[in-house]
């Protein structure tokens, strides 16, 4: 579906990724925005490929280095710095073109837009793609899934469920809940006055030490990676929700455009000092920083996600809007597919990894290897999906 709807699964549509709530002339249009969230979403797919040959997470499929310690030790740290960023920072976004589509829309038709947008793609996930995505789960050793019985139709509810779509079943809770948020101060929200003042480092470094002690907090009861209520992440939820309104108040800010470079490059530059200072001494004591139970280590764990999570927001948004703030025909074309992409990934990913299974190669040239072929594939997929009659009405 070409302009206005192409992306709107993720809150960005064409229209609301272009002209956030307070319109602006055609040159300000936020293609910057739109090229970070393809980014998140090719990451996304990385990450999921690097869970695959590193076993650092949940997925569908594993092919552990056993016998490669070094492949283990990058793709781990890939994973944990990904972790701490990428699906907050998809929030954030979300978030802030979330308030446009409101306040354009109006609640009743906003949430009716999310029901289709995000709803029917979470169902069609959960009763087709998962399943096709766990037949990986039969060819992994028995040692690794437990499985010691052959794939039939019998398995088939066991098999059901919302894998990455997590994302978009949170994402479609926090935009009801807003939606009813807004509707209850519809007339004070009206009043409310913009201010495009950049955020105060000092409100930045309180905002860390808030987000750390919560996300430590939650941690004690929900340790990281494990599933509770149905999401496999729930220990970063103070980082998903607190970044989710963060996309919001930015709006009434004009954070997106107005956050000055140097800023940005001070994101970064925290990110690389906490990495080489705090991470080390909260993995020094092996897995105890992911178990949470009140750990010092998770304590400390914590401080660095939240550290990396705001210094890589703050430095991809001001890199993507200097550097890559254009927008050509492949540009587009990336950005039309990237929701459908994020969507149907998951069985991609799987029977890409068991094609190549056979294959004796270090681990990291195979996860090369299987990047290479898969974020190509995805976006093939993708283009195909969207002829589906249909189906650009959804995705």
């Amino acid at each position: 579906m070409p302009g206005q709807a192409a992306a709107e699964g993720m809150s960005i549509t064409e229209g609301e990724r272009h002209t956030p709530p307070r319109s602006k002339k055609l040159s300000d249009r936020l293609y910057f925005a739109d090229n970070l969230r393809t980014y998140l979403v090719v990451l996304v797919v990385l990450h999921h490929i690097a869970i695959v040959y590193g076993m650092v997470g949940a997925f569908y499929y594993y092919e552990p280095p056993y016998n490669d310690p070094l492949a283990y030790a990058v793709l781990i740290i890939f994973a944990a710095v990904d972790q701490a960023y990428f699906m907050g920072l998809l929030f954030l976004i979300s978030g802030y073109f979330s308030s446009g589509s409101l306040e354009r829309k109006g609640p009743r038709r906003f949430v009716k837009d999310r029901l289709i947008r995000l709803g029917i793609p979470l169902v069609v996930f959960f009763f087709v793609l998962s399943p096709i995505a766990a037949v990986g789960l039969y060819e992994m050793p028995a040692s690794l899934d437990g499985i010691t019985t052959p794939f039939t139709w019998q398995a088939y509810p066991s098999l059901l469920g919302v894998g990455p779509m997590w994302f978009v079943e949170m994402l479609l809770f926090f935009d009801i809940g807003y939606a009813i948020w807004w509707a209850a101060r519809r007339n004070r929200v009206a009043r409310e006055t913009h201010n495009e003042q950049p955020p105060r480092y000092r409100t930045i470094a309180a905002f860390i030490l808030l987000l750390a002690f919560t996300s430590y907090l939650i941690r004690i009861v929900i340790p990281i990676g494990a599933f509770a209520a149905g999401f496999p992440s729930l220990a970063y939820l103070p980082q998903y929700l607190s970044f989710f309104i963060i996309g919001i108040v930015a709006v009434r800010h004009d954070w997106l455009r107005t956050v000055p470079k140097s800023m940005g490059r001070t994101g970064f530059l925290m990110v690389l000092v906490a990495t080489i200072t705090i991470f080390p001494i909260a993995v020094s004591a092996g897995a105890t920083f992911v178990v949470g139970n009140g750990y010092w280590q998770s304590a400390v764990y914590a401080l660095w996600d939240s550290i990396v999570a705001v210094g890589m927001s703050l430095g991809l948004i001001t890199f993507f809007r200097e550097r890559i703030n254009w927008s050509g025909k492949r540009s587009r074309f990336l950005q039309r597919h990237s929701y459908t992409v994020y969507f149907i990934q998951a069985p991609i990913i799987v029977f890409v990894a068991l094609a190549l299974r056979g294959l004796s190669i270090e681990h990291l040239l195979k996860f090369g290897l299987a990047a290479v072929i898969t974020i190509p594939l995805c976006f093939a997929v993708a283009y195909l999906v969207l002829k589906i009659p249909y189906a650009s009405r959804v995705l």
